[in-house]
């Protein structure tokens, strides 16, 4: 299927770790003729750690999409019947975002646009990184998977060792899995032994 002139919103949560996996796929939409809409939330704007400063992140963004971040609530929220999205991406999706998305919260641009996009009757395609998909947040995982338009990048364990509950999308397969989304298809094997 072909992305060319496909309106994605993509929509970054905390998960600072999983950056460097997620903006070549960003690059990967806008190569592939997407036009990538990228929405923030209020962690990704703020917060600087030992995987980058918030600053250099979100120039990174604007630079790889072309455009001005959508970083407020009000500014989400026209994605709904004024601007409609074809498709909305969070990758990666933090297990406090899946928490909130899973029990209908919007308190962040990116829930905006994930329930705008909803509201459209439009796929979102999730990307997980979360300690505790294994753990309390796994009935969340768990309601999102049971729920009608969300899609997800396949995922797995990426320390079974050390971190038992822990479970990360493979963000290569970020592509395929939009493309399968926008024929309101699930990309098949969802649950895989990541490398």
């Amino acid at each position: 299927m072909s992305l060319k002139g496909k309106r994605i919103g993509f929509g970054l949560t905390g998960s600072h770790c999983t950056y460097d996996a997620v903006f070549p796929q960003m690059e990967k939409l806008v190569d592939a003729g997407a036009d990538v809409v990228p929405v923030v939330s209020y962690t990704v704007q703020k917060t600087d750690t030992h995987f980058g400063e918030a600053a250099e992140h979100l120039e990174r963004i604007k630079k790889i999409t072309g455009k001005e971040l959508i970083s407020t609530i009000p500014e989400a929220e026209p994605l709904g019947p004024k601007k409609p999205l074809d498709c909305m991406v969070i990758a990666p999706l933090t297990g406090n975002s899946m928490s909130k998305l899973a029990n209908a919260l919007t308190d962040s641009p990116v829930l905006m646009a994930a329930k705008a996009t909803i509201r459209n009757g439009n796929p979102v395609v999730l990307g997980i990184s979360t300690n505790d998909a294994l753990g309390l947040n796994g009935v969340n995982l768990m309601r999102l998977m049971a729920t009608k338009l969300m899609y997800f990048i396949p995922y797995g364990q990426d320390d079974p060792v050390k971190k038992p509950n822990s479970m990360v999308a493979d963000m290569d397969q970020l592509l395929p899995t939009v493309e399968n989304a926008l024929q309101y298809k699930q990309i098949q094997p969802v649950i895989i032994q990541r490398k």
